[in-house]
Order: structure tokens, then sequence, then C-alpha cells
């Protein structure tokens, strides 16, 4: 693969993550369980860490890290902001939003992978990838729970 289109894949991925950092910030912020707030905080920094690592592989193959994330990213946190403001803060309404997030971060690393990468880059991607699927069951079974409980108290 060519050094620009790794490049390229790479800083696809580095917008994706750093998407991913901000839109579970943002649901940190937006969660009134203490238990959920810690576990989107966690999130993020692992988040974090995955574009750090991103950001050496970029460098390694002669490019430049992207600085910010994606236009896509910053209108889902926008959405996360409004849609937690209107419904005051509801848990269930934050995981909603935030599995949607990690689906479109699945998305992003599904295509990354179906690129000629490196083997040692593949690795890279291919565990982060696996965080990221990770991530997305954490957050269904979390909405789930949430789901079934609002259920339950509903009747």
């Amino acid at each position: 693969m060519e050094n620009s289109k790794l490049v390229s894949v790479l800083n696809d991925l580095v917008e994706t993550s750093r998407d991913g950092a901000t839109g579970f910030h943002t649901c940190a912020e937006g969660a009134k369980d203490s238990m959920l707030r810690a576990y989107f905080t966690t999130r993020a920094q692992s988040c974090n860490d995955a574009v750090r690592e991103l950001n050496v592989e970029v460098l390694h193959h002669g490019g430049e890290p992207a600085e910010y994330g994606s236009v896509e990213g910053a209108l889902r946190r926008a959405w996360i902001n409004i849609r937690t403001a209107v419904t005051s803060n509801d848990d269930l309404a934050v995981l909603e939003e935030c599995e949607r997030a990690e689906d479109a971060a699945l998305a992003a690393y599904r295509s990354a992978l179906t690129e000629p990468l490196p083997d040692h880059v593949r690795t890279l991607v291919q565990k982060q990838f696996e965080g990221a699927k990770m991530n997305h069951e954490r957050v269904r079974k979390l909405r789930d729970e949430r789901k079934q409980a609002a259920a339950v108290a509903a009747s």
C-alpha cells in the first residue's frame, strides 16, 4: 500500500478515535449515574490512547496526524448535547446516542480492515476494532438494562 493511502486510512481512524474520545467525554458529562460517568470517562481515555497509537503509525509512514475529529463527529456530539438537554440528562437517551456513535466507529474500522494494510498496522487496527466492538456490546447491554428498568418503573 502506498504511504499516502495508508496515512489517509490511518488519519480516518484518528478522526474516528478523536470523535469517540470527545463523544464519550460528552456522554460522561450528560450521565446522571456515577457508574456510567466512570465507564464513559474510561472509554474516552481508551479512545485517546488509540489516537496516540495511530499517530505514531501516521508519523512512521511520513504523514501528518489529523488534528481534529470529523465534521460528522462534531454533529453527533451536538446531537448528544441537544438530546441530553431535552431529556434532562436521561441516561437511556445518552446510551442510545452513544450506541449510534459506536456503530459509526465500527463501520470506520471495518472499512480500514478491507484495505491492504501492512501486517503490523493491521494488527493494531484489528486490536482497536476489537476494543470498539467490546465498547459497542457494553453500551448496548447498559442501554438494554436501562430500557428494561424504565419499562418496569412504568408498569
